[in-house]
């Protein structure tokens, strides 16, 4: 195993990043705050739903539950029980890219943090049987209807992916997957899935807070030394070059209490220069009440509701990242003249150039974000398990806000004009009885 300090600029990270490989290739993180008797623990896996392959959709999310259903020396729900009993808190996600797992609590506990990921990476296989299989499979279906498919407008998601990205691209289906495929694969397909991406060469393990980093390597090496590597199958990238040729339209008719229009594009991967100035575009668009959304939309037409109107990206690093525009209608107001009002103020920021108030603000509200994001031992962690994942440097976190900062206003308007109506998709909702 070897250490080494990575490099941390002066502004955006200010705490000390340790960084070691041990010989069966987990990547270790540290980061060192003695501010107050806590850690984050973070662990990080390069597999998201962009890694599925065709017939085994959702099966990412499927193990962010699966999990914490016991392992080889942890039984059903003890590893919740474990961390919770000591204080601690934890939780999991997945999205496109990765799948994390994170846990904060006392730094006495730092020891059973780590035993409890390492004895799930390297012993889950063993202890999966298809009783428990069987039963996070009703519970990632549960999750569907009371997150997507029973709550007004959401499946957005699910429809925007298949509209920006064409079928046997990795971002083409959600991390929720298909329930066809859930259902269809047997245990040892799970099993499969698991020992080809949960191992050590294919994850990174970040450690923030009161902690250093010779304890943590050391510990590291203890608990996760011994699981061995395997042959990762290289990662499907999207080979797309950018916006799309020609408009794509889908409208949704249902169970909505209003009109709602997204407006998206494909733009540029997350982490590059084109997306951060698409950040700070998205931001001057449609984040709070001075935004031009707002001021025009809400407070000037008044044609959209106030509560529901905003613009982001998402932050997808391995293709052109979508933007997403959205508003919902006001009471009376119609689809065509909500989607033509959006259409015109996104337009806007090619043609009427971003003023230094509106660029100011924006920078100011980013400057917010990121900091509340590594203000906490669990921020930070997830920070650097991200950069060190998707750039393989987690330094590299430092570079994120002073870049945003160096967005201009001619940037912005370049950014713009590649946002044409010939490359937009446009998704809205009807309520039942409008489309007549």
């Amino acid at each position: 195993m070897t250490a080494q300090p990575a490099p941390v600029a002066e502004t955006g990270y200010p705490w000390p990043i340790e960084t070691a490989r041990l010989d069966n290739g987990l990547r270790v993180v540290v980061s060192e705050d003695h501010t107050a008797p806590v850690v984050g623990v973070n662990l990080w896996y390069d597999v998201g739903s962009r890694h599925e392959p065709a017939g085994q959709t959702g099966f990412a999310h499927l193990f962010e539950h699966l999990m914490f259903e016991g392992s080889a020396h942890v039984a059903k729900t003890e590893h919740m029980r474990y961390v919770q009993g000591a204080g601690g808190n934890l939780n999991a996600t997945t999205n496109p890219d990765r799948t994390n797992y994170f846990e904060t609590l006392p730094a006495e506990h730092l020891e059973l943090a780590l035993w409890l990921e390492a004895d799930r990476m390297g012993g889950l296989v063993p202890a999966l049987t298809q009783e428990t299989l069987d039963n996070q499979r009703e519970v990632v279906k549960n999750e569907r209807r009371q997150r997507y498919d029973n709550v007004p407008y959401g499946d957005a998601w699910l429809r925007l992916l298949p509209l920006l990205y064409p079928p046997g691209h990795p971002y083409h289906h959600a991390t929720i997957g298909s329930m066809e495929d859930l259902n269809a694969a047997s245990l040892e397909t799970f099993q499969a899935f698991h020992a080809q991406y949960y191992a050590p060469n294919n994850a990174v393990l970040t450690v923030a807070g009161d902690v250093t980093a010779a304890e943590v390597f050391a510990l590291a090496e203890k608990y996760f030394g011994a699981i061995e590597a395997v042959p990762v199958t290289a990662a499907p990238h999207g080979h797309l070059s950018g916006p799309a040729t020609a408009p794509v339209q889908e409208t949704v008719v249902g169970n909505v209490p209003a009109p709602r229009v997204y407006l998206s594009h494909r733009t540029h991967p997350f982490g590059t220069a084109g997306y951060d100035a698409m950040t700070v575009l998205a931001t001057v668009l449609g984040s709070g009440r001075g935004s031009r959304l707002y001021q025009r939309l809400a407070d000037g037409a008044r044609i959209a509701q106030p509560d529901y109107i905003g613009s982001y990206g998402v932050d997808l690093a391995h293709a052109p990242a979508p933007l997403i525009v959205t508003a919902t209608a006001k009471d009376g107001v119609d689809i065509g003249t909500l989607t033509a009002g959006v259409a015109e103020v996104l337009d806007s920021m090619a043609t009427e150039p971003v003023t230094a108030a509106e660029l100011d603000r924006a920078k100011a509200l980013l400057t917010t974000s990121w900091w509340r994001q590594v203000s906490t031992v669990a921020g930070r962690a997830d920070t650097l398990s991200r950069y060190a994942t998707q750039f393989g440097d987690p330094g590299a976190a430092a570079y994120r806000l002073p870049q945003w900062l160096a967005v201009t206003a001619d940037d912005i308007a370049d950014a713009a004009r590649t946002l044409n109506p010939e490359s937009r998709v446009t998704l809205t909702y009807l309520p039942e009885g409008d489309d007549k």
